[in-house]
């Protein structure tokens, strides 16, 4: 199936930046509503259902014999069509 970026944005942030983000973003799932991004004139609305897919990944991209990039990912993933409701089969811990 063929991906439609909607929206991106990519730029070196503190780690209090980034927590503010998140912060953001997690009150918003919260509170039921949307969420919106916005950059320069770029902006997207997303509508989260009650239970999306959480995906969490942690990944280390490079050669195998020597330094290469890490990266942390959270993603949220649903039907745009179906409202039908899922749950995960492990619990996921953040310590």
């Amino acid at each position: 199936m063929p991906e439609e970026v909607l929206f991106k944005s990519e730029s070196d942030q503190s780690r209090e930046e980034i927590a503010s983000y998140l912060h953001r973003v997690a009150e918003k799932l919260e509170d039921g509503g949307d969420i919106t991004l916005n950059s320069g004139a770029d902006s997207v609305t997303m509508e989260p259902p009650a239970r999306p897919t959480f995906e969490v990944k942690a990944e280390r991209e490079g050669p195998t014999d020597g330094p290469g990039e890490l990266s942390l990912e959270f993603e949220l993933e649903w039907d745009e069509n179906d409202s039908k409701e899922e749950s995960g089969s492990d619990q996921l811990e953040i310590e």
